[in-house]
């Protein structure tokens, strides 16, 4: 080509580039193998040009570098065969096959453009790269077995390609199609009688393929079969279908896929050897198998944008001649081999936990040098986090926060940001960012239980560590120390502190004084946990503390009374019987529980064989008859004892006089009368005492509630708090909840004898009871009220003993 022309063509194109729109087209359909110079379509009319404007405008043909198969003459203005146009060279089996050509004119610049659609005829007769095929088929193969037969090959298309095939004769065998994804027919070869190899050895049979043009046109093969003695078993493949992808810079021995098929015979008829079956394409050339292992293995050079997809077909073939087939799809993948590149701009190491949600943490940068997908990048990071990313604008991402942070949940993140391509398969890098949540006082303490019970045995000593309250805060440093403070309450009008304190660093709960559960049980009172922070966060707990009973009191006896210098008997006349109720024995015990449960034992007796004591009740009650020898006089010496440990104990003497009247007793209780002046003496005594511990319990008393109203108005002055009463509970008195051991009132009548009044005989207050009132609206405050019956001193009656 000359300078010259080179020049024009350059000016050519850029006029061309330099248009809008192009100014008209045209198409034209012809058949290939048309003679050289056949008219192809009168282009000026059907563009509406003169002719004389294809003169002047110089009118060109462009083609685009490919074979110049049309040419344009001017004179005429008309397109011509230049070169006789052979469809199946030119495009192959695309259909339509067409030419693009560009018409240019100058002086004015105009473009046109036609479209020359080749069509096909029907020049080529269908045709098998073999002119025969042999098989080798068992007579035990079953109906229905398939073989695979070689495809027939027609260059042309459409109707005038291959359409069907035909098989003769048809006794044996008939003839299955199945088609494929790139339009060819599956020709296989199906067994429907059985074969026998006793009438007829060899079979030859014709396949024949056709075309649709017209006149039909077609091509042979034939088949040999020769049919086997007792191989009744096929190979099958795993898979049907089996699919591998690779890459298209994949080397050379890349193995793609094994596959697989099993033959149930044994020895040679059970060897499978595996073949590829491909005719009509390159697969042969690209690809090869191993007939022993089925491993398929690429022996070419893969290019995507020639070839995308491959249908390998595989035979597997036993020794018997029994076969199976499968096909491998081959994606071959374009290659996507430059990462994105993440760059950190900026980046904050540590974050508040009170961020609000949008605050930005870190801006990236990525940069991938593919084009195309394979150069778009999508970053994202891992899941169930509180974080997302934004993209600020091109190739740049804000890592921002999504949802509240809390740092006692989780105190660090590691970020990781995943940046990916759209190639495929698709490229990616990341990088870890590591996140620092700092702590805001935002979690008050919290104790271990809703609330606390413990217990101390009374008597403990002052200082006791109690037990331990412990409260966990979920902040962390200073916001996360924890102080215990002792809230301020009163029990029983005496500050809680005065019984309990608590250590602030560690929460031990002490006991200040020493307790006794005669006069409290237990009591409450609550502990504020208090974390470092500023402002600082608090919680409380109650706090139950029970005293436990000691066993610190012995069993006192109610009665029968003992006193220095008097004598009380009790009287059994002879005539009693078996268990006659001689007296009971009334004691109690101011503990309470097992330490208060009481039992009774007869220690000592003058006679053990007559009476016994009720080891419940304390009732001393006879156990055989009283006879005449029994002696008047018996003293029973009775050990009541509790049951706490070690137990405590009390004794008690009881007279017993076993007598039908007073003048026997008289004379065995003599020697402990006493003359009438002592006892006159005894009585002034007594007197004078009375009235001096009256006189001093008065004045005790007005002294008291003196020091009361002015500790009161002290109070009142300085603490602006009422002074709490201390509950006292007397030793001999059990309370109203029932802890003690006396729960019935016992009544008795007692007749003494002449001259009671002043002798020793005589014993105080009968039917005595003594009660336990709690007011409710007091601050524990004890009242005894005691009520007694004075007993009667008649100085003529007999000695008479009773009980009601």
């Amino acid at each position: 080509m000359s300078d010259r022309t080179m020049k024009r063509q350059v000016l050519l194109f850029i006029s061309v580039l330099s248009l809008g729109s192009v100014i008209g087209q045209v198409s034209y359909s012809i058949p290939e193998e048309m003679a050289k110079g056949s008219l192809v379509g009168n282009v000026a009319q059907d563009l509406g040009l003169d002719v004389k404007r294809l003169k002047s405008g110089k009118a060109r043909i462009y083609t685009g570098g490919s074979a110049e198969y049309i040419e344009l003459n001017k004179e005429r203005g008309v397109l011509l065969v230049k070169e006789r146009i052979d469809r199946e060279a030119l495009c192959g089996q695309t259909t339509p096959c067409a030419l693009h050509l560009q018409i240019t004119l100058e002086e004015p610049i105009e473009f046109y453009t036609v479209t020359v659609e080749i069509n096909d005829v029907n020049d080529n007769a269908p045709s098998f790269k073999k002119d025969e095929m042999k098989f080798r088929i068992s007579e035990s193969a079953a109906v229905g077995a398939k073989f695979v037969l070689e495809r027939a090959m027609d260059l042309d298309v459409g109707v005038n390609g291959l359409q069907s095939y035909s098989l003769k004769p048809t006794n044996n065998f008939h003839l299955k199609m199945q088609n494929q994804q790139d339009g060819s027919k599956k020709v296989e070869m199906i067994l429907q009688k059985h074969l026998d190899r006793e009438i007829e050895e060899h079979l030859s049979l014709t396949l024949t393929a056709i075309d649709g043009g017209d006149p039909q046109l077609s091509g042979t093969m034939t088949i040999y079969i020769s049919v086997l003695d007792a191989n009744d078993n096929a190979p099958v493949f795993t898979q049907e279908i089996y699919k591998a992808v690779i890459m298209e810079t994949a080397p050379k021995g890349t193995i793609l896929s094994t596959v697989s098929a099993t033959d149930a015979d044994q020895g040679s008829n059970g060897k499978v050897s595996y073949s590829l079956t491909n005719t009509l394409d390159d697969v042969p050339v690209m690809f090869e198998i191993n007939e022993d292992s089925g491993v398929v293995v690429l022996t070419g050079n893969l290019d995507y944008e020639k070839t995308r997809q491959y249908e390998i077909h595989i035979q597997a073939s036993d020794d018997g001649g029994l076969t199976d087939s499968c096909k491998i799809i081959v994606e071959v993948i374009d290659t996507n081999d430059n990462h994105p590149a993440i760059n950190v701009m900026s980046k904050t190491n540590a974050i508040s936990e009170n961020s609000q949600s949008g605050t930005v943490v870190t801006i990236i940068n990525v940069q991938d040098p593919d084009s195309g997908e394979n150069g778009k990048v999508t970053c994202n990071v891992n899941e169930h986090i509180p974080f997302m990313l934004k993209s600020t604008s091109k190739n740049f991402f804000s890592l921002v926060t999504d949802d509240d942070l809390d740092r006692e949940r989780d105190s660090e993140y590691n970020i990781s940001v995943t940046c990916s391509d759209e190639g495929v398969p698709s490229l990616s890098s990341s990088v870890t960012l590591t996140l620092q949540i700092s702590d805001v006082n935002d979690n008050a303490p919290v104790f271990e239980r809703s609330s606390y019970e413990a217990y101390i045995v009374e008597n403990n000593t002052p200082g006791l560590s109690v037990f331990t309250v412990k409260a966990r805060d979920a902040d962390w440093n200073q916001n996360a120390r924890v102080s215990y403070i002792l809230e301020d309450s009163s029990v029983n009008g005496v500050p809680v502190s005065s019984y309990v304190s608590v250590s602030a660093d560690s929460g031990v709960i002490h006991a200040v004084r020493s307790f006794d559960y005669e006069q409290i049980k237990d009591f409450h009172f609550r502990v504020k946990a208090q974390d470092g922070g500023s402002p600082p966060l608090s919680s409380n707990v109650t706090v139950k503390i029970m005293i436990q009973d000691q066993n610190d009191n012995a069993p006192q006896v109610l009665y029968p009374v003992q006193t220095g210098g008097s004598l009380v008997a009790e009287m059994v006349p002879r005539s009693a019987d078996v268990g006659y109720l001689v007296t009971k024995v009334v004691a109690v015990d101011v503990d309470s529980g097992q330490n208060a449960w009481l039992s009774y034992k007869l220690q000592k007796a003058t006679d053990r064989a007559l009476f016994e004591v009720g080891l419940q009740n304390g009732e001393i009650r006879t156990i055989r008859q009283v006879t005449d020898k029994d002696a008047v006089k018996q003293r029973l010496t009775v050990v009541v004892e509790d049951n706490g440990q070690p137990s405590r104990s009390a004794t008690v003497n009881v007279n017993v006089a076993v007598a039908d009247s007073f003048p026997e007793v008289l004379s065995e209780f003599t020697d402990f009368t006493h003359d009438k002046e002592y006892n006159d003496n005894l009585t002034f005594y007594l007197v004078l005492a009375l009235a001096v511990v009256s006189f001093l319990f008065i004045t005790c008393l007005v002294v008291i509630i003196s020091v009361k109203i002015y500790r009161w108005r002290q109070s009142r002055i300085l603490y602006h708090s009422n002074l709490p009463v201390i509950p006292y509970y007397p030793p001999r008195y059990s309370d109203t909840l029932g802890t003690g051991t006396l729960q019935h009132v016992y009544n008795y009548e007692v007749c003494r004898t002449t001259d009671s009044r002043k002798s020793d005989c005589k014993f105080g207050t009968v039917g005595s009871q003594n009660v336990l009132i709690m007011d409710p609206s007091s601050t524990g405050t004890m009242q005894r009220i005691q009520s007694e019956k004075s007993i009667l001193d008649e100085p003529d009656s007999p000695l008479e003993v009773r009980k009601l």
